[in-house]
């Protein structure tokens, strides 16, 4: 029997048969193209709504009606500007009618015009421009007043000046003993050191009294360190106030940092602030030229700090106006003087034309100028500010002493007593005892002729020789 299975009869022993591999063939199916989207036929129903539809009709309906008017506008702009210059040329043509009919041309028309009306408001014009001077020259009078009024309570201030005398306060009796000395020989070396007059009374006060402040300064301070160190004597005395002296220069260089510190001045010229410290001990009628200054410079910058004024040469020029009142070499006035020390050290030009222009001796050349004239005269100028018959007073001391030591050998001259009492100390090489009267004759003869003083003069003349001489150290 066969089998279907095995491809045998059944009991015949199978055979093993070759397995070959069949490949399994298939047929590609041919692709088909896609139907492109503008192509692809798609119902208008399915497509897009009905109120889409709609709108967009609306819109096409509305973009019509837009472009029809912006072609109504253009015709109406085209009409307009063809109506424009229609009306021009009918101006230009009524005017050049005008023009004939008047003889006259648009411009000269208008010329006459105006005028016409220049001359019918000429007065309404000046009576307003009268007005208008008078109300700012009340305003600025009104302000000026304002201004030199705060101006003036800035400066105020509160330095007691002292005319000629200096007060020194003794602790007890017996430093007083001591300054008198064995018959006053201790007054005596030292009115003669320091050319400063000693009043003694029953205070415990000491008394000063010079009409030369530095004099009586470097009095003062060598009558001080005498009575703390106690050793007073004719000696000790010349020593004192020769190291005194020399130590000047530095005191005068502390006054004068001072004041330039207090007036906001900064890096002066080393002799320059030498001659500022000497402002106090320097009176200008009876004024410490430091209150005056101080006074002064406040005035100054307050009047420049309203009207806008430069500050820094306001405060230069208030600082150094005076400058030349301390200059005791030279000719001229103080004002002159003062512009050869400014241009001296190298100040600025607009500084040194406030020196020069303060006392009105040249015509304003600044507002800074007129700002320092100003504030000198209302500092120089208020109640008791100044003492007229002091001035004087120390221009006849210092003329006596000036006569008294122009002749050859006298090497200083001292004036006490409001100029009454005049002491010469003479170079004992060259001038001899004989010659000493005669001197004394020719000095007295000369004060009688030129010096201006009240009763009489007393003329003491001193020749003095010493002799000294040092051991050897052992």
């Amino acid at each position: 029997m066969f089998d279907r299975i095995s491809g045998t009869l059944k009991g015949e022993k199978p055979q093993a048969r070759k397995m070959v591999k069949r490949k399994k063939v298939i047929k590609a199916r041919p692709r088909r193209r896609p139907t492109p989207l503008a192509v692809k036929k798609v119902p208008r129903a399915r497509r897009q709504p009905t109120e889409v539809l709609k709108r967009e009709a609306e819109i096409d309906r509305k973009l019509g009606v837009l472009e029809e008017r912006e072609r109504q506008l253009g015709r109406r702009e085209k009409d307009l500007e063809r109506k424009f210059a229609e009306v021009d040329e009918i101006k230009k043509e009524q005017l050049a009618r005008l023009e004939r009919a008047a003889k006259l041309t648009r411009e000269e028309a208008r010329k006459l015009i105006l005028d016409a009306t220049e001359k019918r408001l000429a007065g309404e014009v000046a009576r307003r421009i009268r007005e208008t001077e008078e109300r700012i020259k009340t305003e600025a009078d009104a302000k000026a007043q304002e201004i030199l009024t705060d101006a003036m309570q800035h400066g105020v201030t509160d330095y007691v000046a002292e005319y000629t005398v200096s007060t020194v306060h003794l602790s007890d009796e017996d430093i007083k003993g001591r300054i008198i000395g064995r018959e006053g020989r201790n007054i005596r070396a030292f009115e003669q050191a320091t050319g400063v007059e000693i009043e003694l009374d029953e205070t415990a006060d000491i008394r000063l009294s010079s009409f030369d402040p530095v004099r009586r300064e470097i009095a003062r301070r060598a009558l001080l360190r005498l009575i703390r160190d106690r050793r007073i004597q004719p000696s000790r005395i010349e020593e004192v106030v020769k190291r005194t002296k020399k130590e000047m220069d530095k005191i005068l260089f502390e006054e004068g940092q001072k004041l330039c510190h207090a007036v906001k001045v900064y890096n002066l010229p080393p002799d320059l602030i030498k001659l500022l410290g000497r402002f106090k001990f320097r009176f200008s009628y009876g004024q410490n030229m430091v209150a005056h200054t101080l006074e002064e410079t406040k005035i100054g910058v307050a009047i420049a700090a309203e009207i806008g004024a430069n500050l820094t040469v306001v405060r230069l020029g208030c600082l150094l106006h005076d400058i030349g009142k301390v200059i005791t070499e030279g000719e001229g006035t103080h004002v002159e003087l003062g512009v050869n020390v400014a241009k001296k050290y190298n100040l600025p030009p607009a500084v040194v034309a406030c020196i020069e222009e303060h006392h009105e001796d040249k015509s304003f050349s600044s507002a800074e100028s007129r700002i320092i004239w100003i504030a000198d005269a209302a500092s120089s100028s208020r109640p008791g500010a100044r003492y007229e018959p002091h001035e004087e007073y120390v221009k006849r001391m210092t003329q006596i002493e000036k006569i008294a030591g122009s002749f050859p050998g006298v090497k200083k001259a001292f004036a006490y007593q409001a100029g009454r009492d005049v002491r010469i100390l003479v170079n004992p090489d060259d001038i001899g005892d004989d010659e000493l009267e005669v001197l004394i004759s020719k000095i007295t003869k000369k004060l009688e002729e030129e010096a201006q003083y009240a009763g009489q003069i007393k003329v003491t003349a001193i020749r003095e020789t010493r002799a000294s001489k040092t051991t050897k150290a052992k």
